[in-house]
């Protein structure tokens, strides 16, 4: 029979395992989206237009982008509060930023979610569960407010109303799931269930900002929603841990297949989404200074 010890060694090694295979997974995915939109577009006019935008509307773009994570960060810390997680402001601020360089530049070790999870736990003695839950449940928040947001603009530029009125429903469902979920399962966050909408809906909202700067240092027109609602597009398939660094590749691809949908510069539109990535590197870099040094000291 096997011991205790034994067993344990063995489904550490598994989860290693498995981590290394989704890792090398996620690899997969990112290099066959982009050689797969290396067939689609021209490389050199998207060099061509990337080395012509403007770089102070990016550096704009790159502060807006901080905004949101702070705006997220702050929401967060509702849910952390539900559960009885009193961290300061700033406290909860660096670790959100910690896990997001984890999420980005790490992406074959442990997750900057669960780290986030493993530290308080060891820190401050919080509930595995309940400290998971809320990390969650943030995601979900700003997932429902990223729906809220790509009905609007469906509704102005999709030209089919059964598309319009999927999305519109499937939003709509989605709120009520959620909240019934957290009514019955998860009433620890109830309180936290509507605050967490609104900063998700600052998050998102903020982000759109983020794009519209980024079409500024393009020179695109600002009049021109289907950007935006393919960038929206985009940010819910890059929830989904498919792809390396966040949605690096994933996103790229649905930018162009969205621009090809939609008749707009698919080289453009490749521009667009790295130049909304390089955004997120930078801004996401400074949780390096956290890897050494704790930031809840």
């Amino acid at each position: 029979m096997l011991t205790n010890r034994t067993k344990d060694t063995a489904t550490s090694e598994n989860s290693k395992l498995n981590r290394w295979l989704a890792f090398l997974l996620k690899i997969g995915v990112t290099v066959v989206c982009f050689w797969y939109i290396s067939k689609k577009i021209d490389f050199a006019a998207a060099r061509d237009a990337f080395l012509k935008a403007n770089w102070m509307w990016l550096i704009v773009a790159i502060l807006l982008l901080i905004l949101s994570k702070v705006f997220s960060a702050w929401r967060l810390n509702i849910y952390f509060r539900n559960i009885g997680l009193h961290l300061s402001g700033w406290k909860n601020i660096k670790l959100y930023w910690l896990g997001m360089f984890y999420n980005l530049f790490l992406p074959g070790s442990i997750s900057g979610d669960a780290y986030k999870v493993v530290l308080l736990k060891r820190k401050y003695h919080s509930p595995y569960k309940k400290t998971s839950a809320a990390v969650l449940l943030d995601r979900f928040s700003g997932l429902l407010a990223l729906a809220i947001i790509l009905c609007v603009y469906g509704v102005i530029v999709v030209d089919k109303r059964l598309y319009v009125v999927g999305l519109i429903v499937g939003s709509l469902i989605s709120i009520v799931a959620l909240y019934l979920v957290i009514r019955i399962r998860l009433t620890d966050f109830l309180p936290g269930f509507w605050p967490t909408f609104i900063w998700g809906l600052a998050v998102q909202l903020t982000q759109v900002i983020c794009i519209y700067c980024i079409l500024l240092s393009l020179q695109l027109p600002l009049s021109e929603p289907r950007w935006i609602f393919i960038f929206l597009v985009a940010a819910v398939v890059a929830v989904f841990p498919l792809s390396l660094g966040g949605g690096l590749g994933t996103r790229e691809l649905v930018f162009v297949e969205g621009a090809k949908y939609f008749h707009l510069d698919p080289q453009v539109a490749l521009v667009i989404s790295l130049l909304f990535y390089l955004s997120t590197v930078v801004a996401s870099a400074w949780g390096l200074f956290y890897v050494f040094r704790d930031p809840l000291k």
